[in-house]
């Protein structure tokens, strides 16, 4: 799934890859899926986007947004984006293939869910893109210990830990896969309520949001992911379902795997005991 460090990558290795290409060919909803996302009709798409020329490409939080022309292009969430070259053979089945004039293409398609939008500059009004267009990246300075304090002052007491940090786009491109880490690291057990957190918790915890993304995307991304050209991501996940079979980093202890919120969670009980002291480091 797309979070900020992979967007961060993926958006990178595009603008490197594509930039300058004119698209030539476009073919969007080719292969029909319940939960692909589109902006209006995806067969407006052609129209849309043939003859124009890819510009940049940046990270909107979690999102990968790409200027082509007089459109912009935009993938999020469970899409899959992988680069072919010129000749290359491409899949059979897609939910968006563009085709530039030098024959290479990329390839946007979705296992679970995902949004691939195009659409004239300035038209996207969503209220989700917004959110993550606007509010600061754990990456950059401004997102400080009181951009963080404010988070969790506006948080209601009774608010996990988890959902503090993965829900209601408080923190947009932080979801439930790079939370692993930055839980275990912090100690706090993904079911811990705000209010039994300490001062210095959450001092630990915030270092660790903006010290964990960090480090994921400076290594490329997860290793439970993969970039534009197919390959995993250097960062080594710590808590995941690469590690599940593994003792835990830091007591050698088990590791659990429950679903909770939506999605499944991995953690120590013993270095982050629900209720108790911490037991992971920073």
């Amino acid at each position: 799934m797309l979070e900020l460090p992979e967007a961060m990558v993926v958006s990178r290795q595009i603008a490197e890859t594509y930039a300058g290409k004119r698209i030539e060919q476009v073919a969007a909803n080719t292969s029909p899926h319940g939960f692909a996302w589109y902006f209006g009709d995806p067969e407006g798409y052609p129209a849309l986007l043939c003859d124009e020329r890819i510009g940049g490409a940046r990270a909107v939080a979690g999102q990968v947004e790409i200027d082509a022309g007089d459109a912009t292009l935009l993938f999020n969430d469970g899409v899959n984006l992988r680069y072919f070259a010129p000749g290359a053979k491409l899949p059979e089945k897609h939910q968006l293939l563009i085709i530039f004039d030098d024959g290479s293409a990329l390839c946007g398609s979705v296992q679970m869910y995902g949004g691939l939008m195009a659409y004239p500059n300035g038209a996207n009004d969503n209220p989700y893109y917004l959110g993550s267009r606007d509010k600061p990246s754990p990456l950059t300075d401004a997102f400080d210990e009181e951009y963080f304090g404010g988070i969790v002052a506006a948080a209601k007491a009774s608010l996990s830990a988890k959902a503090l940090l993965a829900t209601e786009q408080r923190i947009p491109g932080l979801g439930n896969g790079v939370l692993q880490d930055i839980l275990f690291l912090s100690g706090i057990h993904p079911a811990a309520k705000v209010s039994q957190l300490t001062d210095e918790q959450l001092r630990t915890l915030y270092g660790n949001v903006k010290a964990v993304l960090k480090k994921m995307t400076d290594e490329g991304g997860r290793d439970t992911e993969r970039d534009l050209h197919g390959r995993e991501g250097g960062y080594r996940t710590l808590l995941s379902r690469k590690t599940l079979p593994y003792p835990c980093p830091q007591c050698g202890g088990g590791i659990t795997r429950k679903a909770y919120m939506g999605g499944n969670v991995y953690f120590c009980e013993t270095c982050q005991p629900l209720g108790g002291a911490k037991g992971a480091s920073k």
